[in-house]
Formats: C-alpha cells, structure tokens, sequence
C-alpha cells in the first residue's frame, strides 16, 4: 500500500468520525430547532473582529464571541478548521447564539436563572449578609442561599464575603425563584482540579520548587507552590533539628524552597509530601557526626528536653545526643544537673556513636590524666631508665 493511500485512508476515518459526531449531536435536536441548554461539538468557519461562525447541526450557522476563543494571555487560541465543544445560550431573533461549555460568561447572554440551573453554568453573585448556616448572596436580583461548606474550603471571617462578588453554580432552583441554593466551593473544586493536573504534567518526585507557607499546624506546615496548588511539609521535614512546634523554625507568608517527596491521589484530591530540610543542599548533618565528633571529644551543647531517664542535649544542627541520669547521679554536681532546663547550655563528651540508628551516647567532661608526676621524676633522677640500670647492678653483685 502506498503513502497516498494511507493518508487517504486517514482522511477518510477522520471524516467518518466528523460525520457520526455530527449526526449524533443533529439525532439529540428535536424537530431540527435549538434550544437554550442544547450541547454540541461545532466548527469554526471563520473568525472575525468581534465574532466568529460555526457550524451547527442544523441549517443555521452559530455566533460565539471572539473573546471566548482566547487563552489566558488573550491570546487567539483556536483557528478555523478547529472543533469545540458548545451550549446554545439565546436562539431570540432566529440568531443561534452560543459559547464555549463551561464558559463562565454563559451567563450573560441566558434568559433566566433556570436556564442556567439546567446547564449548570457558573452566575455572578454578590454576597449581601451573613445568615444562619451560611450567606444570603444577591444573583440577577434574586435572593440565594449559599452553605457556609460551599462557600470555601476554610473559613476564619465570615464578615470578610460581604459585599464581594464571585461565581457561583445553582445546585437548587424551585419555579419561579423561590428556593435557590448556590455552591462557590464547585467551581473552586473544578479551578483546582485543572490547576493541579496541570501541575503532574510539569513536576515529578524529587523537584525541587518554591512556595509560600500559608498556614502552621502542630504537625506541620501547608506551602503554596503555585497556583494554589497546596502541599504538606511534615513537621519532621522542616528542619534537621527536632522541633516541638513548625512556628519555631517558620512562619506564615515565609517563602521557601521545598523538595517534592510524594504524591498520592486520596478519593480524587492530591496529597502532596513536601520537604524543607532536603531542598536545603546541605545535606543529613549526621552523615559528617563521626569527624566533626568523635568518640572522647568534649562539646557545649544546648538542652533541648528534659526526661526522667536523662537530658537530651544538642550539640549542632539535627544532631541530638542523650546524657543520661547514671552519668551525673554520682557526679559531685549531681544536684545541678538535677536543675538544668530547656535552654541551658552545658558541655557534654561523646561516648558512644551508634551511627546507624543514629544515637549518641554523652557523658560528663573528664578531667584531663594528670602527667605531672613524669616531670617531678626527672627533676629528681628517679626515671624508668634509672631503675632499669640499679637492676643491672644488684644482678652483677
């Protein structure tokens, strides 16, 4: 088979599939009409200043406005020839008007909030009050109910939404308006789902990005890393010292470096491991413990925790060693120790280096071996030589 026979033939099943997409969307059309709500896949014919022409699956071509054809940058980002996905949002005046499926500006061109409910299309609301269990938020001169659950995903201020506008989806609407009930938290969920699919398709495990840190737990602190993208830095990835609280090494609003370490899907929601401490490039301070303090070096170190069974003092960052009671009870300044506190600053000798568990075993400071009597031996002619000669003698006597 030849080259020109396979692009036909590819030619061929892209037109068929075209054809069915087609036919299928004028089957779901009831009398050859459009109607508000109606979805199909059209065609751009062409695209002008303001607006551009589609096809549509019946004899009428479609309106949509260019704007709806632009990227984030506003930039054009759809040429004629490309199919999209559309909703009819106004057929008044034989005109089939139309904009892009899940477009936030359906609203402005549909004739009513039940047409909205019906295509689940974002509205525009102001929030007028704080009311029980939620917000009374004002949509095309309509009063709706909005659950403080939906309205975001963590509150501190209710106060803080009123008088605000944002978008909202109906999830209730009863003839006429007299029951709507309203969701924010949806379309924050849609926005973050994109955002977040977006961010697997640029980043990978062991990335290292920067963030800003929006909120401390006692287990550890969340970072923002683009796009409200939220990961977790667990407490014990802050820093290589052991910490009680994250706000003693950070704080809200602090930008940092973060290493992504995992990310898991949990029930559709990314969960993502963050570390501080690994982003540094410093690298664990214990894999250089065995130079910096071998086995009889004395050290000042600070009391980071008191226990029944010892002290646990820190002689450098991330490295923590324990002092036990048994080394001091018998101490001549066993009673000091007994009053020391987090905080105190004490010198302590290495005795023990567990290196694989990662444990150092301290002890009181020695006093160093008192040498002085070698001297005052050779001051006074009594060496070990000396000795050794007064033997040969009384051997030759």
């Amino acid at each position: 088979m030849s080259k020109r026979d396979i692009f036909g033939d590819e030619l061929n099943v892209k037109a068929a599939t075209d054809f069915a997409s087609m036919f299928e969307d004028s089957a779901k059309i009831i009398g050859g009409k459009l109607k508000n709500g109606d979805g199909f896949t059209a065609e751009i014919l062409s695209i002008g200043k303001e607006e551009a022409f589609l096809t549509t699956p019946v004899s009428s071509d479609a309106v949509i406005l260019k704007n709806e054809l632009l990227d984030e940058n506003k930039e054009l980002k759809y040429k004629v020839g490309d199919r999209i996905d559309v909703v009819v949002v106004n057929t008044k005046g034989g005109e089939i008007r139309v904009v892009k499926k899940g477009s936030k500006k359906a609203s402005q061109d549909m004739d009513s909030l039940e047409d909205a409910f019906d295509m689940e299309m974002p509205v525009e609301g102001r929030v007028t009050e704080v009311c029980n269990g939620g917000f009374r938020v004002n949509i095309q001169g309509k009063t709706a109910f909005c659950p403080v659950s939906q309205m975001d995903y963590r509150i501190t201020d209710h106060q803080s939404y009123v008088e605000k506008k944002f978008d909202f989806i109906i999830t209730k609407y009863e003839p006429k308006g007299r029951n709507i009930v309203v969701s924010r938290r949806q379309l924050l969920d849609l926005n973050k789902a994109e955002k977040e699919g977006s961010f697997l398709a640029t980043t990978k495990s062991g990335d290292i990005v920067s963030g800003k840190i929006t909120r401390l737990e006692k287990f550890g602190a969340f970072v923002d890393i683009g796009e409200g993208v939220e990961g977790l830095v667990h407490i014990s990835e802050i820093g290589w010292s052991r910490l009680q609280d994250p706000s003693e090494a950070v704080s809200v609003g602090q930008t940092v470096s973060v290493m992504i370490l995992k990310v898991d899907d949990v029930d559709g929601r990314l969960k993502i491991s963050l570390s501080i401490k690994q982003a540094g490039g410093e690298g664990d301070p214990w894999m250089k413990v065995p130079q910096n303090f071998p086995v009889g070096s004395i050290h000042k170190g600070t009391v980071e925790k008191k226990e029944q069974y010892g002290l646990f003092v820190n002689i450098a960052p991330g490295v923590t060693g324990l002092l036990p009671k048994s080394k001091w009870r018998d101490s001549v300044d066993a009673q000091g120790y007994e009053m020391k506190k987090k905080g105190d600053v004490i010198s302590v000798q290495i005795d023990e280096i567990l290196f694989e568990q990662k444990r150092i075993s301290l002890g009181l400071p020695t006093e160093a071996e008192d040498l002085s009597w070698k001297s005052h031996n050779a001051k006074s002619g009594f060496t070990n030589s000396g000795l050794g000669n007064l033997a040969d003698l009384l051997k030759k006597k």
